[in-house]
């Protein structure tokens, strides 16, 4: 299988980086697996930037999975990862519109081959996200990007994870979390 991961944490020590990146790149390594990297944050986003749009369309093409991670910054993804997703998951290359009517069309996926899974993270506690913000950054980003590009599958809610509090949970909870990212990827690797 070829591996794409992207990661959107511009602080190398920070837990996406330094924990969830890591060990998906680790896991992978260790397993043999096909693997290339998108760094948003080491790549230069200077305009114009059609060469490095091309370089990751290309990536995302190539892949058969693809790992995304990023933290939650004013409930969205860092400044970077939205960027990618305007201008690499375009119309045309990651989705068409099929017209029903004259003024009504739907989102058709065209990279549904894709196999995705997504780790983000919260200085937020869970709590208050999930029932105040009702999960809103989850649901835009499931309902808002990924079933316009990857189509409407159960997956994309299931394999999106969400890590809450970050940088107040004890070394003992990030650990956990560490291992679940772990025995997720050993899973895909299993299941092919």
């Amino acid at each position: 299988m070829k591996n794409l991961i992207i990661i959107g944490h511009p602080d190398k020590n920070s837990f996406c980086y330094n924990g969830i990146f890591l060990t998906i790149k680790s896991v992978l390594q260790k397993n043999n697996q096909e693997t290339k990297i998108i760094d948003l944050y080491r790549d230069s986003f200077t305009r114009p930037r059609n060469k490095l749009i091309s370089k990751y369309k290309e990536l995302v093409t190539w892949s058969n999975r693809i790992y995304i991670i990023s933290p939650v910054w004013w409930f969205r993804l860092t400044p970077r990862m939205e960027i990618f997703f305007d201008e690499v998951f375009t119309p045309g290359y990651a989705y068409k519109f099929i017209n029903i009517t004259k003024i009504y069309a739907y989102p058709k996926p065209l990279l549904r081959s894709k196999k995705v899974r997504t780790y983000i993270t919260h200085g937020a506690p869970a709590l208050p996200v999930l029932t105040i913000y009702l999960n809103s950054v989850k649901l835009r980003l499931v309902m808002g990007v990924y079933t316009f590009v990857f189509g409407w599958r159960f997956s994309l809610f299931s394999k999106t994870k969400q890590f809450w509090s970050v940088p107040f949970v004890s070394e003992e909870k990030r650990k956990k979390y560490i291992k679940s990212v772990a025995n997720d990827i050993e899973k895909d690797i299993d299941r092919g």
